[in-house]
């Protein structure tokens, strides 16, 4: 009789584990991108973004800083997959949802270099089940 119950708790531990996706495994402090893709992001920044958030990403008038304390505070705990999407439906502001999935992750790995976190040897994905696993973490 015992085996029936293994077997039934068994199945509801997958169900469990199937419903529930896997937590964050990286962060931004683990080398989520390329130097390569972060000076591609650059030059997207330049031509769509630096007109609201100015040439230092400190933010104008009311466009946000994308660096710094208020950044990190409103950013840390997310996961990367939420982030890359908010930016992508959003920004710019003039035109919202203009800008491709690899444009914004190319952008965002120039935020993250701007945000003196490591660059690393594989590019920072244009997935979201791939940027689901990668959470922003202020400090390490």
């Amino acid at each position: 009789m015992i085996r029936p119950v293994v077997f039934a708790i068994a199945i509801w531990i997958g169900a469990v584990a199937t419903a529930h996706p896997e937590q964050p495994t990286r962060s931004v402090w683990d080398g989520v991108y390329t130097e390569e893709q972060a000076k591609r992001g650059e030059a997207v920044y330049l031509e769509r973004c630096v007109h609201c958030h100015g040439p230092t990403l400190g933010g104008i008038d009311a466009a946000a800083a994308l660096t710094g304390q208020t950044f990190n505070g409103n950013w840390n705990g997310v996961t990367l997959d939420l982030m890359l999407d908010r930016v992508r439906t959003t920004m710019p502001v003039d035109k919202p949802g203009t800008l491709s999935r690899q444009q914004v992750a190319d952008v965002l790995a120039f935020v993250f270099s701007a945000n003196k976190f490591p660059a690393g040897t594989t590019e920072l994905p244009r997935q979201a089940e791939m940027l689901s696993l990668i959470q922003y973490k202020a400090t390490k």
